[in-house]
């Protein structure tokens, strides 16, 4: 396999565009089709990107969730003739956006931007590791990892503060692990 070919193997971010309102079919049917034709190897996610939307009517508080792109859905797989097939040919889907014949996949830039794919983040220090904070209020303050969360990129550091131990939730930039 040429190089080419394994960098096609890689699952890239791509938009397919529906009906609107067919949004959460198109996701249903084409998670249904997957699971039948045991394609689960190419598709990674399928996403309708929603957000919270808060009314205010009559002075009752209502939250609704509303489509951040309507007529979108967003997956994550790897094209292959197969599962291009597959995803154009599911009622509702009108076409990947992109030039025709060739999905376009969206840049890493374009995932961080709409902030719901986990771009990986790696980190030199462990849960009970020591590690200094390096800015921020608390800039110069040592304490212990308690939790590293990768979703929010954040981590919590047990930090002691006027003799007392207090749990900080940090940016993973903030701190560096001690040697």
């Amino acid at each position: 396999m040429s190089q080419e070919e394994e960098k096609k193997l890689e699952p890239k971010w791509y938009v397919v565009h529906t009906y609107s309102g067919y949004e959460n079919k198109v996701k249903t049917d084409l998670e249904k089709t997957i699971k039948n034709r045991d394609l689960e190897d190419y598709f990674f996610n399928i996403v309708v990107p929603m957000e919270e939307q808060v009314e205010i009517k009559d002075g009752k508080r209502k939250t609704n969730l509303k489509k951040v792109f309507p007529g979108y859905v967003l997956i994550k797989m790897i094209v292959t003739e197969e599962s291009w097939y597959i995803v154009r040919n599911t009622r509702g889907v009108t076409g990947f956006v992109g030039s025709g014949t060739d999905p376009i996949p969206l840049t890493d830039q374009e995932i961080r931007n709409m902030g719901f794919d986990e771009v990986p983040v790696t980190v030199d220090y462990d849960v009970d590791d020591n590690v200094q904070v390096l800015n921020g209020p608390l800039e110069g303050f040592v304490g212990v990892v308690q939790e590293i969360n990768k979703q929010k990129q954040k981590v919590k550091v047990l930090v002691s503060m006027f003799g007392r131990e207090t749990p900080v939730e940090l940016e993973f930039s903030q701190v560096q692990k001690l040697s």
